[in-house]
């Protein structure tokens, strides 16, 4: 499975920059050290694990793709809204907008809740698994501050799932291949996930803990996300200055 979404991955973003649908304008963006990059990771890691997933479970692989929709969708309507964060986006639909963000949140909850529903079995643990599944991927995006901050954490948090057999070794699996096949281009700020493939990304791992755990299991990753996101501003703050000798000035 590792191959398979790295594989996918790969080809996935060769194709995407051969041809830059839409011009090739609709695919750059300024990162924070000011050069250019292209989103093609995104789409393309996102794609890759949807269908690694679909092939363990097809909940898991439909949770993965809607979360790398909301995520695409974020990435484009939500261009240049300088809002971020929960409260920005719950504050604006309390005025009456409905902001790129908040579809991006809503969409993913109601994914969560639909494949929590389908991959367990207990009422209860169908709601902790709509947990784990939306909160892994809001997780993953709340690191995604700096290159290589968000494919590097997907690869530390699914890594230790490899060595579970059956389908929770397999979605992990999936996980780690496609971000193992972004964090060259990721890292090296040719290219960045986005939403897009960060959303999926966590969302992919999200699954793989919600297969292999039972109510304890579930109900300790319920916690540690949504504490990450109530505290979303200094998970993200830790993320981009955490490994750096010195803060930066950016």
């Amino acid at each position: 499975m590792i191959a398979f979404t790295a594989t996918l991955t790969r080809v996935g973003i060769s194709a995407l920059r051969a041809k830059f649908p839409g011009g090739r304008g609709r695919w750059e963006r300024t990162n924070h050290a000011g050069r250019t990059v292209d989103l093609c990771a995104g789409p393309a890691a996102a794609l890759a694990v949807a269908l690694g997933a679909g092939r363990v479970h097809p909940a898991a692989g439909a949770a993965v793709l809607a979360a790398g929709a909301c995520g695409a969708y974020d990435d484009v309507a939500g261009a240049g809204d300088p809002r971020r964060g929960f409260r920005a986006h719950l504050s604006a639909l309390r005025g009456g907008e409905v902001t790129s963000g908040a579809v991006k949140l809503f969409g993913i909850g109601a994914a969560g809740l639909v494949a929590g529903a389908l991959l367990k079995e207990r009422p209860a643990d169908k709601v902790l698994a709509a947990v784990v599944i939306a909160g892994a991927a809001h997780f993953v995006n709340l690191v995604d501050v700096r290159p290589g901050r968000a494919a590097g954490a997907v690869l530390a948090l699914g890594a230790p799932g490899l060595l579970r057999r059956g389908a929770a070794g397999r979605l992990s699996a999936a996980a780690v291949g496609a971000a193992a096949a972004v964090l060259p281009d990721d890292a090296g700020e040719r290219s960045m996930l986005g939403d897009t493939g960060a959303h999926a990304l966590g969302a992919a791992w999200g699954t793989a803990v919600v297969v292999g755990n039972g109510r304890a299991g579930l109900l300790a990753h319920a916690v540690a996300v949504v504490a990450a996101t109530v505290c979303g501003d200094r998970v993200s703050e830790l993320a981009r200055h955490g490994f750096d000798r010195r803060p930066s000035l950016v």
